[in-house]
């Protein structure tokens, strides 16, 4: 009961890569590249459960930016063709690379990060990869011009590699999918299913994560425009609450979204945001445990899964393991409050 878990990213170490950063370059030359990956991984593992999180991650030390670590092995995309384009609706600008030709999957992308994780923790294991929307948003087309069929190209190769990180151990697969709460009309006329056909026959439990976007002055600026209630939830969640997707993960702490809102998800795992990843002021215990206490008038504590907003990469590492104990003291005080174990 209200199992501990974080969205996907750390910061990565700053021998690693350039921190406090999106898309950040690497620091290691090419030969020991591969070596200083899997060694941020196993920090971060270790950090993870120093600070007793229950179900870890890998933090996505070993890529650049959550969406492009996923497409660098795929054929039909040339990283050579990058362009400056505005993405979630020109919220922001970004370098993306150029979709040239048909979409295709010739090897496993993330199989093998996933089989060191797992040799190297005992806890429960999730993998988050980019869902299909959001891939479509964060890249050129050149090729197939319609987002939708390009969409459910990509949802067919992350199918093929879900079905192969269940296969190798990982407890949970995380499709993340901030456009969501961009493009809500969309979502409804093919995202939903497109999502379905990523998760399909996946051999463990998937979950979805959708946010209001990491904590960088683009999307700070963006959620002051949105008002005094972030509504955007009110779209999306009776959608997911009616989907084949296990568990829906969501931005909740110090955020304008009215927590009632979580009542729509009725019958889903809620992953909810206890801890504010655009903050650099450490929640208290308190105030973490007032968060749960929220979310609990509308899901119930075995449904609760305490979690981050979003991505912790662009975080200075000590806060980010700070608010990691955060959240871990704060969720105690609340089991301990129902008399409850973790299960």
């Amino acid at each position: 009961m209200l199992v501990t878990t974080i969205v996907g990213s750390l910061p990565k170490p700053a021998w690693l890569a350039v921190p406090e950063k999106l898309w950040a370059p690497w620091r290691l030359p090419a030969e020991v590249l591969d070596e200083g990956k899997r060694d941020a991984v196993l920090v971060a593992l270790k950090e993870q459960e120093a600070a007793g999180i229950d179900i870890v991650t890998d933090g996505e030390q070993t890529r650049q930016h959550f969406v492009h670590g996923f497409l660098e092995t795929l054929e039909g995309i040339d990283f050579t063709r990058r362009v400056t384009i505005g993405i979630r609706a020109d919220r922001y600008k970004a370098e993306v690379p150029t979709v040239v030709g048909p979409i295709r999957r010739t090897r496993p992308v993330h199989v093998a990060d996933v089989r060191f994780a797992r040799a190297n923790t005992g806890h429960r294991l999730k993998f988050t990869l980019p869902g299909p929307m959001t891939i479509v948003d964060t890249l050129a087309d050149e090729f197939y011009r319609d987002r939708k069929r390009l969409a459910f190209d990509f949802a067919r190769v992350l199918n093929e590699e879900a079905r192969e990180l269940a296969a190798s151990g990982v407890d949970v697969v995380q499709f993340d999918e901030p456009a969501f709460n961009v493009y809500m009309d969309d979502v409804e006329r093919w995202g939903i299913d497109a999502l379905h056909a990523a998760i399909d026959g996946v051999g463990c439990r998937t979950a979805v994560h959708i946010c209001y976007g990491y904590g960088i002055a683009a999307n700070i600026e963006w959620k002051r425009t949105l008002g005094s209630e972030w509504r955007q939830y009110e779209v999306t969640f009776p959608l997911l609450a009616a989907s084949r997707i296990d568990q829906v993960s969501l931005e909740c702490a110090n955020s304008r979204v009215p927590v009632s809102l979580l009542g729509l998800l009725r019958g889903k795992d809620v992953l909810v945001g206890v801890i504010d990843v655009a903050s650099d002021v450490v929640e208290t215990p308190a105030e973490v445990a007032a968060t749960i206490r929220r979310a609990m008038a509308f899901v119930p504590p075995e449904r609760l899964y305490p979690c981050t907003n979003c991505g912790m990469a662009p975080l200075a590492r000590d806060l980010s393991y700070a608010k990691l104990r955060a959240l871990t003291a704060g969720t105690a005080i609340v089991r301990a409050e129902l008399g409850a174990t973790v299960s």
